[in-house]
């Protein structure tokens, strides 16, 4: 059987679902999660002309002075008048400018005596110094955050101040997680001879804690293709992830358990390592992505692949992984027809590639911070050649 390219795999997965369905939630529920609609700003900020210093509003026309301070203006509680040539009015940070000044004289170069104020320093230099016009950040109508921008701390505070108390989002993605195996026995529990602390199904979690996506653990499936099937038919999840079963032997029931359940496979085996026999298909409304067994083969094709559907399904615009150029320390060799994901640590401002790949190897992957993405049929590469890195930690 031929290969699927990561890039063709990638493109095939996500085809196999459009995004969820649209809701509208509290700034506070919407955080992470990707806009829907666009979101434009429903007010001007600033409304109107405010100071950046503490100091006096003046004209600047009438530098150096003296000036006759009539008032005082604070944030939420502005001057009401209008200031007269010759005038002046007390200022603070974020307060309006009164009508009648331009300019604001900061308290360090300002002399003041009574209601008498004179220029003692050098002075704002132009007219509407250390002033933030009306409008400077958003006016009302502007664009503030694109359908299918994900919904950050900023944007957050961005949409707030736009005038938004509610955004529109995608709902939540229900993520069923299952692993198989008769080897496999619930983490902290005591471990018999030939048993294994079944792991992955923490570290999937983990990888999905960032993302809008809500959980339901199916648990340990045993190697048994009626108990597999049975639980895959009963799942009521936008996707269904497993892990282990996903290969050609005797105990991998997860390709035939999604047929026997009514499903389909739409691709089977990918150009990577680790992780080539990951496989994806649909179950009715579910989208079935079955990831390798071994932890580091399921760390990476979780990357690779769960997370950008998870973006996908939460109508994120781009889906790319997030690579970034580095420096490698060490020579590579060739690359032959799959696509590598090699586990590094940053050191000394370059990336160096662990010497040992193997995929069962967990704490080589605990140190890395990043993986070497090394494309099929790369030529070897030399210490301080430029790489991508998918950051990791």
């Amino acid at each position: 059987m031929t290969l699927l390219s990561v890039e063709e795999a990638t493109a095939r997965l996500l085809a196999l679902a459009d995004p969820v369905a649209t809701e509208t939630v509290s700034l506070g529920e919407a955080a992470g999660r990707w806009a829907a609609e666009d979101i434009p700003a429903l007010r001007t900020q600033p409304e109107r002309d405010l100071s950046s210093m503490d100091g006096y509003a003046i004209r600047f026309a009438d530098l150096p002075g003296p000036f006759r301070v009539i008032g005082e203006s604070a944030a939420g509680r502005p001057f009401a008048g209008t200031v007269a040539p010759g005038e002046a009015v007390r200022i603070f940070t974020g307060a309006a400018t009164p009508e009648g000044t331009d300019t604001v004289m900061v308290q360090e170069e300002a002399a003041r005596e009574g209601d008498t104020l004179t220029l003692a320093g050098e002075g704002p230099g132009r007219a509407g110094r250390n002033v933030r016009p009306k409008g400077l950040d958003f006016t009302t109508g502007d664009l503030l955050v694109a359908r299918g921008e994900r919904l950050s701390a900023p944007r957050i505070a961005l949409a707030a101040t736009g005038g938004h108390g509610a955004l529109p989002v995608r709902r939540r993605i229900r993520v069923a997680i299952a692993a198989t195996g008769d080897e496999l026995v619930p983490p902290g529990t005591p471990v018999a001879e030939g048993s294994l602390p079944e792991g992955n199904s923490a570290m999937l979690a983990a990888m999905l804690a960032d993302l809008p996506v809500a959980l339901i653990p199916l648990g340990i499936l045993p190697d048994r293709l009626d108990a597999i099937t049975a639980a895959f038919a009963s799942v009521d999840a936008d996707v269904l992830v497993t892990t282990g079963g996903a290969s050609v032997g005797d105990h991998d029931l997860v390709r035939p358990a999604l047929e026997a359940a009514g499903g389909s496979l739409d691709f089977w085996r990918i150009a990577l390592r680790p992780g080539k026999p990951m496989l994806a298909g649909r179950l009715n409304g579910t989208i079935v992505l079955g990831l390798p067994g071994n932890p580091v083969s399921a760390f990476v094709t979780g990357s690779v692949f769960l997370r950008p559907l998870i973006a996908h399904l939460g109508g994120a615009a781009d889906t790319r992984l997030r690579t970034q150029p580095a420096i490698l320390g060490e020579d590579l060799p060739a690359n032959d027809h799959r696509m590598d994901f090699l586990r590094a640590e940053t050191r000394d401002g370059r990336v160096h590639v662990a010497a040992i790949q193997d995929s069962s190897m967990l704490r080589t992957l605990a140190r890395a911070d990043c993986l070497v993405l090394r494309a099929p049929r790369a030529p070897k590469a030399s210490a301080g050649d430029s790489v991508e890195i998918l950051r990791i930690a």
